[in-house]
């Protein structure tokens, strides 16, 4: 078993960064540049089960910034990390060198064209701000991640993000048109289609790193043995969601290699799915579709997972626009969650599982149609007892329902929770149910325990999260345990590892037995070719370190238990409260998205003010805290509580019901006890009492208060 690495508290910090250079590069930036306790804690983790100190944290402003970044990564031997909203599931932007935040402040729509379908986006752009742009001139663009009112273009084109209508739009690999940005050296390069010759004479160019680039590419797949050996290697085609490594099967598939193919070549087929690794991008182009007409949903009901599985495949004969699945675990979390608990209102018994398929076509009687046909098939092949059909607003509420999954399975009492370790795998769809069927036999039967199942079905992707306690040593030997069986498992099929989330820290370690080693290495080969230094994202993809180092939790750091006024004993102790925060994000998303989490962050839009935040600096303070220490006492935990209004937004909307308001009651109380009640709070406290004295002399009150003369002092 491999060791954990220290936590975040006594990580060292990055080879050549040290603080003065820092300072300086702080002061050459149009934008910010934090290398503090809290930025850097803040940004140590996303929403996977790892954590990592950065060196320090960068806002850039203009791409002058991302320039300046790049030759002082380059000068002092560190590494940069692209991140935007920070919902990563693999660790993709969790590392030790410097975090560059480019969803802050590059955010901008650059411009429109209805006519072509084209629009150009800033990284920070919020993939339903963009639709909220785009509905008016009737477009939309397409791939639809569960976390879409607060994704950004950048980490979708990132990770290739997909989502519930992948299996009619495909990925964003599929709307890339082209994207330009920074290579390590500092160059700036655009991406974009090439005919063969325009391809040849990017190859025959000047002696820079961009022709390098072509060239190897050039290299590797016009070696006809090497493209055999990724089509005998990668996952086979049939799976539509493939997200293991860099993307040269699909690069191979252009007129450049295939003089039938009709597909030009072009690098953004790579660079999609690439986790930053190979290219800082700037600016992206993308296709955007008309919008669909208005649909329904069928919500098939089953008492088991394997017969939504067979039912799924009735239902993909018909090409719905979408096909998702929901399993009891997430239906039974739903009870107890303030906002889902009324979008359930379409359960009918106790299902082990729902099938939803939606279902636009352009008239009303031909989707009521499909929807009966469906139904008949499944009821003839014994599949289903319950088949509601929801339009509309109803329909939109179990949409809300579905994508809550991820944070609802934290709601899971106790340190057994369904854990991100295979979450993420994807098969052809033909194989899913004798995929899950093996799965599940596995976690019974050598495991000894259950999964939570959900998601893709229609797609080949079911998001499966086994439910063990990863703060034990037994926890950590499933862990890896699992990961390796699973991978196997996945083999076996011609899967994919990822489906849409990436490898990052937890998947890249199997890259190799998943490809072969000769298809590893052409890998290795562009990593090699693009970033020869390794500056951007290093250790992701390539020479990734063992998948069960830089945990949050591990069994070197037992949950320790902390007296409290309030009654925290229903999610067993404060700490486990504060540990219900996964890092999905929804408190990241605008007042444009609706809603009431989190007003600090709307009004600022700054990481430091979000429940995530809040939440996370709480778990990592009181995990940390050395004995003889006043845990409570934290000017970090006051320095992210300042501006939380205690509105208790995050109860009700937050996924996983992260109560921030109660944490920092709590919190204060105990600082407070330590350091004493600041006058203002005393002031506001007393108001009562105040205001009853004032009233025995109101004139000399209202003089005090109102009085350019003594007012400002008051």
């Amino acid at each position: 078993m491999t060791t954990l690495e220290p936590t975040t508290k006594s990580s060292p910090p990055v080879s050549g960064a040290s603080p003065s250079a820092l300072q300086a590069l702080a002061n050459q930036l149009a934008g910010e540049l934090h290398f503090d306790a809290t930025m850097r804690s803040l940004y140590a983790t996303d929403a996977s089960e790892y954590q990592e100190l950065p060196a320090a944290v960068a806002l850039p402003k203009t791409e002058t910034d991302l320039r300046q970044l790049i030759t002082f990564a380059r000068d002092h031997g560190t590494s940069l990390i692209p991140r935007t909203a920070g919902t990563s599931l693999a660790g993709q932007v969790v590392g030790p060198g410097i975090v560059v935040d480019v969803g802050r402040f590059l955010n901008r729509i650059v411009s429109f064209d209805a006519p072509a379908r084209r629009v150009r986006v800033q990284p920070g752009v919020v993939r339903n701000e963009l639709n909220l742009y785009l509905k008016p001139h009737g477009f939309f663009f397409t791939p639809e991640t569960s976390t879409a009112n607060r994704a950004m273009i950048g980490g979708m084109v990132g990770n290739n993000s997909c989502g519930a209508n992948s299996i009619v739009h495909g990925t964003v690999r599929e709307h890339l048109i082209s994207t330009r940005g920074f290579l390590s050296d500092g160059s700036e390069a655009t991406f974009g289609p090439l005919t063969p010759a325009e391809f040849a004479a990017k190859c025959a160019g000047p002696d820079t790193l961009e022709t390098k680039i072509y060239r190897t590419v050039r290299d590797l797949l016009a070696d006809a043995r090497n493209r055999q050996l990724i089509r005998d290697n990668y996952p086979k085609s049939t799976v539509t969601r493939r997200n293991t490594g860099y993307a040269l099967d699909r690069l191979m598939e252009c007129q450049v290699f295939d003089a039938a193919s009709p597909k030009p070549f072009n690098l953004c087929q790579l660079l999609a799915g690439s986790e930053g690794t190979l290219f800082l991008g700037v600016e992206f182009e993308l296709n955007v579709e008309p919008l669909p007409p208005p649909g329904a949903l069928l919500c098939a009901h089953f008492p088991t997972i394997q017969d939504s599985l067979q039912a799924t495949l009735i239902a993909m004969r018909h090409r719905p626009f979408g096909c998702e699945l929901i399993d009891r675990h997430i239906l039974e979390c739903t009870k107890a969650n303030l906002e889902q608990a009324k979008n359930r209102f379409f359960v009918q018994g106790d299902p082990g599982a729902v099938l939803v398929v939606e279902v636009r076509l352009e008239k009303r009687e031909d989707t009521e149609a499909m929807m009966r046909t469906m139904e008949s098939e499944m009821r003839a092949a014994g599949l289903g007892y319950a088949f509601p059909v929801l339009w509309g607003d109803d329909a939109n509420k179990v949409w809300d329902l579905r994508r809550a999954g991820q944070g609802l399975m934290m709601n899971v009492p106790g340190d057994a929770k369904p854990r991100e370790v295979v979450e993420d795998t994807a098969v052809a769809v033909e194989d899913l149910p004798a995929y899950i069927g093996e799965f599940d036999l596995l976690m019974r039967e050598k495991y000894g325990i259950t999964s939570v199942y959900y998601a893709h079905a229609g797609a080949g992707e079911l998001h499966t999260r086994p439910l063990f306690d990863l703060k034990t040593r037994e926890g950590l030997r499933i862990f890896r345990g699992i990961a390796t069986d699973v991978a196997a498992l996945v083999k076996k099929y011609r899967g994919s590892l990822s489906g849409e989330h990436g490898d990052g820290r937890l998947r890249g370690e199997f890259i190799p037995f998943m490809v072969g080693p000769e298809c590893y290495a052409m890998m290795r080969r562009v990593k090699e070719a693009f970033d020869p230094t390794g500056l951007f994202n290093p250790r992701k993809i390539i020479d990734t370190p063992p998948m069960d180092t830089s945990l949050r939790h591990g069994p070197d750091h037992p949950t320790p238990e902390y007296k409290t006024v309030f009654d925290f004993s229903a999610s067993q102790g404060v700490l486990r409260a504060a540990e219900k925060c996964n890092g999905v994000g929804e408190c990241r998303k605008t007042h444009l998205m609706g809603g009431t989490m989190c007003p600090s962050y709307m009004a600022t839009r700054n990481e430091q003010d979000t429940t995530r935040a809040r939440a996370n600096m709480l778990r990592q303070v009181l995990t940390e805290a050395r004995d003889g220490m006043n845990a409570w006492n934290s000017e970090q935990v006051k320095e992210v509580m300042d501006l939380c209004l205690s509105c208790k937004g995050c109860k009700s909307e937050c996924p996983s019901n992260v109560d921030v308001a109660r944490l920092k009651a709590e919190w204060q109380q105990h600082y407070y006890d330590a350091n004493g009640v600041p006058l203002r709070s005393r002031l506001v406290a007393g108001f009562t009492r105040s205001m009853r004295l004032a009233s025995i002399a109101p004139g000399l009150y209202n003089w005090a208060v109102t009085s350019p003369l003594v007012s400002s002092l008051i």
